[in-house]
C-alpha cells in the first residue's frame, strides 16, 4: 500500500469502533503481510473461560484484509473467509499472522494462522483462516 505505513495502519484500524472495543493493534504490517494482536480478557471469553470464536474470528478478518491491502491498495473488503478453530485459545494474548498466498488484478488469497500467547511467550496455534479479499477500487 503506497503512503500507508504500520503507523497509518494502526490508525485505520483505530477509527473502527469494533476494534477499539477489542483494544486490537497492529504489530506488524507490509509487503503482503499483516499481523494483528488482541489481549485476552475475560469480557473477551465464552462461558468455558475460553477465548471467544467471534474473536478470533475478527482477528482473522481484520488481519487478512489488511495483509491483502498491502498488495491491491487501501481500498479492498472481505469477499469471504473460513475458520478451522483447532484448540481452545487461552493465554494472555491472540497474534493474527495474515500473509497474502495469491494475488490477482482484482483480488488476493490469504492465509491466516492465529496463536495464543502464554505468559512465558510460547505461542499455540489456536486456528487457521483463509480468505478472498477484493479491491473496492472502481475500473
Amino acid at each position: 500500500m503506497p503512503g500507508l505505513d504500520l503507523d497509518t495502519a494502526q490508525k485505520v484500524l483505530d477509527s473502527q469502533p469494533f476494534s477499539r472495543l477489542l483494544q486490537a493493534r497492529i504489530t506488524a504490517f507490509g509487503d503482503g503481510r499483516a499481523v494483528l494482536e488482541v489481549d485476552i480478557r475475560e469480557e473477551l471469553q465464552q462461558q468455558n473461560g475460553y477465548l471467544h470464536g467471534g474473536v478470533l474470528a475478527y482477528a482473522a478478518d481484520n488481519s487478512i484484509t489488511f495483509a491483502a491491502g498491502t498488495a491491491l491498495g487501501a481500498a479492498v473488503l472481505t469477499s469471504g473467509f473460513s475458520v478451522q478453530y483447532v484448540r481452545p485459545a487461552t493465554g494472555h494474548a491472540l497474534v493474527a499472522r495474515a500473509a497474502v498466498v495469491h494475488t490477482g488484478r482484482r483480488q488476493a488469497v490469504v492465509r491466516c494462522d492465529l496463536f495464543t500467547v502464554n505468559a512465558d511467550g510460547d505461542e499455540t496455534l489456536c486456528a487457521v483462516a483463509q480468505g478472498t479479499v477484493l479491491s473496492a477500487q472502481q475500473s
